[in-house]
């Protein structure tokens, strides 16, 4: 069992103060193993408590995150997965399914994290999972100003994730979870 931690479009300070109180008691170092950020966190100071939460960090650029050293797309793999991670804004037009799964395929992973829209969806497509943790801080977008603060957290357990979604309603943390597994390869036909 590995615990995955998924959470961007933060936008501290330029959009939100900090992450929701409620989360942040709920994020505490050492239970996490690894951290995937599609960006947008904005300054490093929010980089510096990610790597607080775990030595494990992966971030992609987002086109508002100072730091510059960011990669545009990250591929890892973790446990029995092939992950990538990008931002999103690169994806036209944006949260567009058909356009991620283009992405996916070129990455070749089989859990696609993106960002950009600041709305939470996890969807299984073509045989692969896409995961946009939504915005941690609940900040505004160029698409919606009427965001719940959400994130993910994933317990990856060999071909097997369950997904768990983190989202604050009325002041409430609501939790609820997918479960995905990895099919199997399929033989060569001749």
């Amino acid at each position: 069992m590995v615990l995955v931690l998924a959470l961007g479009d933060l936008h501290i300070p330029h959009r939100a103060p900090d992450l929701p109180p409620k989360f942040k008691q709920m994020l505490v170092p050492g239970k996490i193993q690894h951290i995937l950020s599609p960006g947008n966190l904005c300054i490093k100071e929010v980089q510096d408590y990610l790597k607080g939460l775990c030595s494990d960090v992966h971030i992609v650029k987002g086109e508002y995150d100072e730091v510059q050293n960011y990669p545009e797309h990250k591929v890892l793999t973790i446990g029995g997965f092939k992950l990538g991670i990008c931002h999103g804004h690169q994806v036209v037009p944006w949260g567009d399914v058909e356009s991620l799964a283009m992405l996916q395929r070129q990455l070749d992973v089989d859990i696609l994290i993106t960002g950009h829209t600041h709305q939470f969806k996890a969807y299984k497509h073509q045989g692969r999972l896409m995961i946009n943790p939504g915005s941690a801080t609940g900040a505004y977008s160029s698409i919606t100003y009427d965001v719940n603060p959400s994130f993910v957290l994933m317990d990856i357990d060999g071909q097997r994730v369950v997904v768990y979604v983190y989202e604050l309603v009325n002041g409430e943390v609501k939790v609820d979870k997918i479960d995905f597994r990895k099919p199997p390869p399929q033989a060569n036909e001749s």
